[in-house]
């Protein structure tokens, strides 16, 4: 199978996801595409946008991490988004890049509707009420805002994402440890590891899993002999 061509950015979640990215990307020998570390969070994502220099028609791939919401989904499972929905409003993605990349991952992904969500999901419960509300199979907090600023300016956009944690269990609340700026704060997620060490520990097995998977997608997508 010929490379993946003419992905012009990769834009992936700031931290373990952009180092996992750029880790896959080492690997390839070939041209690679330019990886933007963007804010978590879809409000600051929304102010980080503008700043990027992107033109019509550009090709542009979101990768990282993701909450499933869908029983039938595991940590460790590739998806390939077809749409998001952010407080009921609907887009989709690029159906024509959307559909080549997920003929590259070939068995190893699957299909599904995603849900942006504003905050940290953490409760199990309030994932399995979602999943039945929304219909959505996974929720993250980047994709609505990507979908929304580039279909406003003509850029083709399609997102990948592997599961770091299911809807069965609960997982650290992680609102303090994100500031408005959509940075990461070491402490505060510290502490909140510290006062939650049960879900904790799923949830940083659950992202190293995640994270080692999403490293080799990056590595197939974008290699040559992939």
């Amino acid at each position: 199978m010929p490379k993946l061509s003419s992905i012009d950015f990769v834009l992936v979640p700031q931290g373990a996801e952009y180092q996992a990215v750029c880790r896959g990307l080492s690997r390839v020998q070939d041209s690679k595409p330019q990886v933007i570390a963007i804010p978590v969070g879809i409000h600051p994502l929304r102010h980080f946008l503008p700043k990027l220099s992107l033109q019509p028609n550009q090709r542009l791939l979101l990768m990282g991490l993701c909450g499933s919401l869908n029983p039938q989904l595991q940590v460790g499972d590739v998806v390939v988004y077809e749409e998001c929905v952010y407080q009921g409003h609907l887009r989709k993605c690029d159906r024509t890049l959307t559909t080549e990349i997920n003929s590259y991952l070939s068995n190893k992904s699957k299909f599904v509707k995603g849900l942006t969500s504003d905050r940290v999901i953490s409760l199990a419960t309030e994932k399995q009420d979602l999943f039945l509300k929304t219909g959505a199979d996974v929720v993250d907090m980047e994709g609505f805002a990507a979908l929304e600023f580039c279909q406003h300016i003509g850029v083709n956009l399609a997102m990948v994402r592997v599961v770091s944690d299911d809807c069965r269990y609960d997982i650290p609340n992680l609102a303090s440890a994100i500031s408005s700026d959509g940075s990461l704060q070491p402490l505060s997620l510290a502490w909140e590891f510290l006062r939650q060490p049960i879900p904790a520990w799923r949830l940083i097995r659950g992202s190293l899993t995640g994270l080692k998977i999403l490293e080799q997608i990056t590595t197939l997508l974008f290699n040559l002999s992939a």
